[in-house]
Protein backbone atom coordinates (compact mmCIF):
# COMPACT_ATOMS: atom_id res chain seq x y z
CA UNK A 1 0.00 0.00 0.00
CA UNK A 2 1.39 3.52 -1.08
CA UNK A 3 1.43 6.47 1.87
CA UNK A 4 0.14 9.62 0.52
CA UNK A 5 -0.36 13.24 1.63
CA UNK A 6 -3.47 14.61 0.23
CA UNK A 7 -3.53 18.63 -0.56
CA UNK A 8 -6.90 20.40 -1.22
CA UNK A 9 -6.89 23.55 -4.08
CA UNK A 10 -7.65 27.11 -2.47
CA UNK A 11 -9.77 29.82 -5.15
CA UNK A 12 -9.33 29.75 -8.44
CA UNK A 13 -8.94 26.04 -9.47
CA UNK A 14 -12.43 25.77 -11.01
CA UNK A 15 -12.22 27.29 -14.31
CA UNK A 16 -13.87 26.80 -18.33
CA UNK A 17 -12.00 22.86 -18.27
CA UNK A 18 -13.60 22.46 -15.00
CA UNK A 19 -17.48 22.97 -16.18
CA UNK A 20 -19.19 19.65 -15.41
CA UNK A 21 -16.50 18.15 -12.39
CA UNK A 22 -19.28 17.53 -10.33
CA UNK A 23 -21.41 15.56 -12.84
CA UNK A 24 -18.63 14.07 -13.71
CA UNK A 25 -16.88 12.85 -10.38
CA UNK A 26 -18.95 12.93 -7.40
CA UNK A 27 -19.71 9.58 -6.03
CA UNK A 28 -22.57 10.46 -3.80
CA UNK A 29 -25.81 12.07 -5.48
CA UNK A 30 -27.91 12.56 -1.74
CA UNK A 31 -24.53 14.21 -0.53
CA UNK A 32 -24.62 16.65 -3.44
CA UNK A 33 -27.92 17.12 -3.03
CA UNK A 34 -27.89 18.18 0.55
CA UNK A 35 -25.40 20.65 -0.24
CA UNK A 36 -28.15 22.41 -2.87
CA UNK A 37 -30.27 22.07 -0.20
CA UNK A 38 -28.03 24.70 1.98
CA UNK A 39 -27.67 27.13 -1.17
CA UNK A 40 -31.55 27.00 -1.88
CA UNK A 41 -31.94 28.21 1.95
CA UNK A 42 -29.81 31.11 1.14
CA UNK A 43 -31.08 31.47 -2.18
CA UNK A 44 -27.88 30.89 -4.01
CA UNK A 45 -27.64 28.98 -7.73
CA UNK A 46 -27.59 25.08 -6.97
CA UNK A 47 -24.28 23.72 -7.31
CA UNK A 48 -25.58 21.07 -10.02
CA UNK A 49 -26.53 24.24 -12.18
CA UNK A 50 -23.64 26.04 -12.06
CA UNK A 51 -21.53 22.59 -12.58
CA UNK A 52 -24.09 22.13 -15.38
CA UNK A 53 -24.07 25.17 -17.04
CA UNK A 54 -24.12 25.63 -20.95
CA UNK A 55 -20.48 27.95 -20.89
CA UNK A 56 -18.32 29.04 -18.20
CA UNK A 57 -18.99 32.32 -16.67
CA UNK A 58 -15.81 34.38 -15.56
CA UNK A 59 -18.52 36.54 -13.70
CA UNK A 60 -20.31 34.23 -12.05
CA UNK A 61 -18.33 31.14 -11.36
CA UNK A 62 -15.55 32.90 -10.04
CA UNK A 63 -17.54 34.54 -7.47
CA UNK A 64 -16.59 33.68 -3.79
CA UNK A 65 -20.46 32.80 -2.67
CA UNK A 66 -20.29 29.92 -5.76
CA UNK A 67 -16.62 29.10 -6.43
CA UNK A 68 -15.90 28.36 -2.95
CA UNK A 69 -19.05 26.08 -2.65
CA UNK A 70 -17.56 24.30 -6.42
CA UNK A 71 -13.90 24.07 -5.28
CA UNK A 72 -15.26 22.34 -1.72
CA UNK A 73 -17.55 20.10 -3.58
CA UNK A 74 -15.19 18.93 -6.34
CA UNK A 75 -12.20 18.32 -3.64
CA UNK A 76 -14.28 16.59 -0.93
CA UNK A 77 -15.71 14.00 -4.38
CA UNK A 78 -11.77 13.41 -4.83
CA UNK A 79 -11.08 12.41 -1.57
CA UNK A 80 -13.98 10.28 -1.14
CA UNK A 81 -13.16 8.48 -4.44
CA UNK A 82 -9.50 7.96 -3.86
CA UNK A 83 -8.99 3.80 -3.27
CA UNK A 84 -8.59 3.82 0.46
CA UNK A 85 -7.59 -0.38 -0.21
CA UNK A 86 -4.48 1.05 -1.80
CA UNK A 87 -4.07 4.38 -0.59
CA UNK A 88 -2.69 4.88 2.79
CA UNK A 89 -3.48 8.58 3.85
CA UNK A 90 -1.23 9.57 6.10
CA UNK A 91 -1.84 13.22 6.45
CA UNK A 92 -4.46 15.93 4.97
CA UNK A 93 -3.66 20.06 3.51
CA UNK A 94 -4.25 22.49 1.29
CA UNK A 95 -4.07 25.94 0.20
CA UNK A 96 -5.80 29.36 1.68
CA UNK A 97 -10.13 28.18 1.53
CA UNK A 98 -8.56 24.41 0.66
CA UNK A 99 -7.97 24.30 4.38
CA UNK A 100 -11.79 24.09 4.69
CA UNK A 101 -11.82 21.29 2.54
CA UNK A 102 -8.86 19.74 4.35
CA UNK A 103 -11.06 19.75 7.63
CA UNK A 104 -13.40 17.81 6.10
CA UNK A 105 -11.53 15.36 4.65
CA UNK A 106 -9.92 14.77 7.65
CA UNK A 107 -12.89 14.30 10.09
CA UNK A 108 -12.56 17.53 11.42
CA UNK A 109 -16.00 18.62 9.74
CA UNK A 110 -18.61 16.67 8.92
CA UNK A 111 -19.18 16.84 4.76
CA UNK A 112 -22.51 19.35 5.29
CA UNK A 113 -20.97 21.27 8.20
CA UNK A 114 -17.79 21.35 5.86
CA UNK A 115 -19.68 22.48 3.52
CA UNK A 116 -21.63 25.29 5.64
CA UNK A 117 -18.16 26.33 6.98
CA UNK A 118 -16.70 26.80 2.81
CA UNK A 119 -19.91 27.81 1.45
CA UNK A 120 -20.47 30.91 4.20
CA UNK A 121 -16.88 32.16 4.41
CA UNK A 122 -16.98 32.40 0.98
CA UNK A 123 -20.38 34.29 0.84
CA UNK A 124 -19.36 36.28 3.13
CA UNK A 125 -16.19 37.33 1.67
CA UNK A 126 -17.85 38.01 -1.69
CA UNK A 127 -20.61 40.23 -0.05
CA UNK A 128 -17.59 42.25 1.62
CA UNK A 129 -15.34 42.15 -1.25
CA UNK A 130 -12.40 43.96 0.95
CA UNK A 131 -9.47 44.83 -1.17
CA UNK A 132 -7.80 42.78 -3.72
CA UNK A 133 -5.13 40.01 -4.83
CA UNK A 134 -2.71 39.61 -7.27
CA UNK A 135 0.12 36.84 -7.93
CA UNK A 136 4.13 37.19 -8.97
CA UNK A 137 6.59 34.82 -9.24
CA UNK A 138 10.06 34.76 -7.24
CA UNK A 139 11.74 32.01 -8.86
CA UNK A 140 12.82 31.38 -12.54
CA UNK A 141 11.78 29.22 -15.19
CA UNK A 142 14.08 26.62 -13.98
CA UNK A 143 12.55 26.72 -10.53
CA UNK A 144 15.77 27.47 -8.80
CA UNK A 145 15.88 28.98 -5.52
CA UNK A 146 16.13 32.54 -5.49
CA UNK A 147 16.07 33.55 -1.65
CA UNK A 148 17.32 37.60 -2.07
CA UNK A 149 14.83 37.67 -5.11
CA UNK A 150 12.10 37.08 -2.82
CA UNK A 151 13.50 39.05 0.20
CA UNK A 152 13.06 42.00 -2.35
CA UNK A 153 9.72 41.49 -3.40
CA UNK A 154 8.37 41.32 0.62
CA UNK A 155 10.70 44.57 1.48
CA UNK A 156 9.30 46.38 -1.42
CA UNK A 157 5.51 45.11 -0.16
CA UNK A 158 6.61 45.99 3.23
CA UNK A 159 7.90 49.70 2.09
CA UNK A 160 4.82 50.18 0.59
CA UNK A 161 2.92 49.55 3.18
CA UNK A 162 4.27 52.47 4.78
CA UNK A 163 3.15 55.15 2.34
CA UNK A 164 0.12 57.19 3.11
CA UNK A 165 -3.18 55.25 2.58
CA UNK A 166 -1.46 52.19 1.51
CA UNK A 167 -2.51 48.81 2.35
CA UNK A 168 -0.36 45.96 1.18
CA UNK A 169 0.84 42.75 2.70
CA UNK A 170 2.01 39.61 2.17
CA UNK A 171 -1.15 37.28 1.36
CA UNK A 172 0.20 33.35 0.39
CA UNK A 173 3.27 31.75 0.73
CA UNK A 174 3.05 29.94 -2.68
CA UNK A 175 6.03 27.71 -3.70
CA UNK A 176 7.34 30.00 -6.16
CA UNK A 177 4.75 32.37 -6.19
CA UNK A 178 4.34 35.46 -4.20
CA UNK A 179 0.17 35.88 -3.78
CA UNK A 180 0.25 39.65 -2.81
CA UNK A 181 -3.11 41.44 -1.55
CA UNK A 182 -4.07 45.12 -0.29
CA UNK A 183 -6.24 47.92 -1.22
CA UNK A 184 -5.91 49.33 -4.56
CA UNK A 185 -3.46 51.63 -3.95
CA UNK A 186 -1.15 49.18 -2.56
CA UNK A 187 -1.43 47.06 -5.26
CA UNK A 188 -1.33 49.69 -7.80
CA UNK A 189 1.88 50.68 -6.25
CA UNK A 190 3.38 47.89 -6.23
CA UNK A 191 2.33 46.71 -9.91
CA UNK A 192 4.60 49.83 -11.00
CA UNK A 193 7.58 48.70 -8.94
CA UNK A 194 8.20 45.61 -10.71
CA UNK A 195 8.88 44.33 -13.98
CA UNK A 196 6.47 42.29 -16.02
CA UNK A 197 7.34 39.09 -16.27
CA UNK A 198 6.18 36.59 -19.14
CA UNK A 199 3.95 38.96 -20.28
CA UNK A 200 1.35 38.41 -17.66
CA UNK A 201 2.69 38.84 -13.76
CA UNK A 202 2.04 40.77 -11.78
CA UNK A 203 -1.41 39.37 -12.36
CA UNK A 204 -4.85 40.25 -10.68
CA UNK A 205 -7.29 37.99 -9.27
CA UNK A 206 -10.62 38.41 -10.28
CA UNK A 207 -13.01 38.36 -7.80
CA UNK A 208 -10.42 37.71 -5.06
CA UNK A 209 -10.85 39.64 -1.90
CA UNK A 210 -7.91 41.06 0.29
CA UNK A 211 -7.91 37.48 1.95
CA UNK A 212 -5.32 36.01 4.42
CA UNK A 213 -4.65 39.84 5.48
CA UNK A 214 -5.87 42.49 8.27
CA UNK A 215 -8.70 43.62 5.55
CA UNK A 216 -10.51 40.30 6.28
CA UNK A 217 -10.71 41.00 10.49
CA UNK A 218 -14.55 42.21 10.01
CA UNK A 219 -15.52 38.93 7.69
CA UNK A 220 -13.54 36.89 10.31
CA UNK A 221 -15.76 38.29 12.92
CA UNK A 222 -19.31 37.43 10.72
CA UNK A 223 -18.04 33.90 10.59
CA UNK A 224 -17.69 33.72 14.21
CA UNK A 225 -21.22 35.06 14.24
CA UNK A 226 -22.42 32.40 12.65
CA UNK A 227 -20.19 28.88 12.46
CA UNK A 228 -20.16 27.72 16.11
CA UNK A 229 -17.73 26.08 17.18
CA UNK A 230 -20.29 22.89 17.67
CA UNK A 231 -19.16 22.10 13.73
CA UNK A 232 -16.32 20.92 14.52
CA UNK A 233 -14.91 17.49 15.73
CA UNK A 234 -11.33 15.43 16.65
CA UNK A 235 -9.64 14.91 13.06
CA UNK A 236 -9.45 11.27 12.15
CA UNK A 237 -6.15 11.75 10.47
CA UNK A 238 -3.68 14.57 10.90
CA UNK A 239 -3.82 18.08 9.68
CA UNK A 240 -1.09 20.53 8.32
CA UNK A 241 -2.84 24.14 8.47
CA UNK A 242 -1.73 27.37 7.05
CA UNK A 243 1.53 28.03 9.92
CA UNK A 244 2.65 24.21 8.82
CA UNK A 245 1.55 23.27 12.77
CA UNK A 246 0.22 19.37 12.44
CA UNK A 247 -3.20 18.84 14.27
CA UNK A 248 -2.95 15.25 15.50
CA UNK A 249 -6.28 13.27 16.01
CA UNK A 250 -7.38 13.21 19.32
CA UNK A 251 -4.82 15.62 21.01
CA UNK A 252 -7.03 18.90 19.90
CA UNK A 253 -9.75 20.49 21.12
CA UNK A 254 -12.89 21.80 19.11
CA UNK A 255 -12.19 25.53 20.33
CA UNK A 256 -8.77 25.77 18.86
CA UNK A 257 -9.78 24.11 15.38
CA UNK A 258 -12.54 26.90 15.25
CA UNK A 259 -10.57 29.52 16.28
CA UNK A 260 -7.48 28.98 13.98
CA UNK A 261 -9.61 28.38 11.00
CA UNK A 262 -12.08 31.19 11.68
CA UNK A 263 -9.44 33.94 13.12
CA UNK A 264 -6.15 33.32 12.25
CA UNK A 265 -6.28 31.53 9.03
CA UNK A 266 -8.67 34.58 7.99
CA UNK A 267 -6.46 37.37 8.58
CA UNK A 268 -2.85 36.08 8.83
CA UNK A 269 -0.29 34.63 5.94
CA UNK A 270 -1.04 31.59 4.41
CA UNK A 271 2.27 29.80 4.15
CA UNK A 272 1.81 27.01 1.76
CA UNK A 273 5.11 26.15 1.08
CA UNK A 274 5.66 25.43 5.11
CA UNK A 275 2.86 23.28 4.86
CA UNK A 276 4.28 21.31 2.15
CA UNK A 277 7.44 21.41 3.55
CA UNK A 278 5.85 19.77 6.86
CA UNK A 279 4.23 17.04 4.66
CA UNK A 280 7.04 15.86 3.49
CA UNK A 281 9.85 15.90 6.20
CA UNK A 282 6.92 14.55 9.23
CA UNK A 283 5.24 12.50 6.80
CA UNK A 284 7.98 10.87 4.33
CA UNK A 285 4.74 10.28 1.58
CA UNK A 286 5.33 7.86 -1.62
CA UNK A 287 3.44 10.50 -3.27
CA UNK A 288 1.52 13.64 -3.15
CA UNK A 289 -2.27 13.52 -4.47
CA UNK A 290 -3.57 16.65 -5.39
CA UNK A 291 -7.63 16.92 -5.33
CA UNK A 292 -9.30 18.50 -7.90
CA UNK A 293 -10.79 20.44 -9.59
CA UNK A 294 -8.20 22.00 -11.99
CA UNK A 295 -4.51 20.72 -12.04
CA UNK A 296 -2.78 24.09 -11.20
CA UNK A 297 -1.54 23.43 -7.79
CA UNK A 298 0.61 20.85 -9.04
CA UNK A 299 3.60 23.69 -9.55
CA UNK A 300 3.13 24.99 -6.59
CA UNK A 301 3.43 21.89 -4.59
CA UNK A 302 6.60 21.16 -6.89
CA UNK A 303 8.20 24.20 -6.35
CA UNK A 304 7.04 24.07 -2.58
CA UNK A 305 9.43 20.77 -2.57
CA UNK A 306 12.09 22.22 -4.78
CA UNK A 307 12.60 25.39 -1.75
CA UNK A 308 12.27 22.68 1.34
CA UNK A 309 15.42 20.29 -0.89
CA UNK A 310 13.49 17.55 -0.45
CA UNK A 311 14.97 14.42 -1.51
CA UNK A 312 17.98 17.02 -2.83
CA UNK A 313 15.54 18.53 -5.54
CA UNK A 314 16.86 21.95 -6.85
CA UNK A 315 15.49 22.62 -9.42
CA UNK A 316 12.30 21.74 -12.37
CA UNK A 317 14.70 18.95 -14.03
CA UNK A 318 15.00 17.64 -10.72
CA UNK A 319 11.55 17.30 -9.95
CA UNK A 320 10.74 16.49 -13.80
CA UNK A 321 13.40 13.40 -13.33
CA UNK A 322 11.83 11.85 -9.77
CA UNK A 323 8.28 12.47 -11.29
CA UNK A 324 8.99 10.04 -14.52
CA UNK A 325 10.68 7.47 -12.01
CA UNK A 326 8.31 7.71 -8.72
CA UNK A 327 5.16 9.46 -9.79
CA UNK A 328 5.81 11.37 -6.96
CA UNK A 329 2.81 14.41 -7.84
CA UNK A 330 -0.41 12.82 -8.68
CA UNK A 331 -3.19 15.79 -10.40
CA UNK A 332 -6.71 14.14 -10.27
CA UNK A 333 -8.18 16.66 -12.24
CA UNK A 334 -6.02 15.11 -15.06
CA UNK A 335 -7.32 11.89 -16.21
CA UNK A 336 -4.19 10.51 -16.64
CA UNK A 337 -2.89 10.09 -13.30
CA UNK A 338 -6.80 10.34 -11.76
CA UNK A 339 -6.97 6.54 -12.73
CA UNK A 340 -3.83 5.30 -10.29
CA UNK A 341 -5.65 6.50 -7.15
CA UNK A 342 -9.30 6.00 -7.68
Amino acid sequence: MKRAVVICPGRGTYNKDELGYLTRHFPDKELLSSFDKQRTQLGLEKLLDLDGADRFSMAKHTRGDNASALIFAATLGDFMSINKNEVEIVAVTGNSMGWYSALACAGALAPNDGFKVANTMGYLMQQALIGGQLVYPHMNDDWHPDPARLKGLLDLVAEIATRQGHILAPSIDLGGMLVIAGNEEGLSAFEKAVDVIQGRFPMRLGNHAAFHTSLQTPVAAEGRGILSADLFRQPTIPMIDGRGKIWWPDQETQQDLWDYTLNHQVVEMYDFTNAIRVAAREFAPDYFIVTGPGNTLGGAVAQSLILSNWQGLSCKDDFKTLQQQNGLLISMGMAEQRKYVV
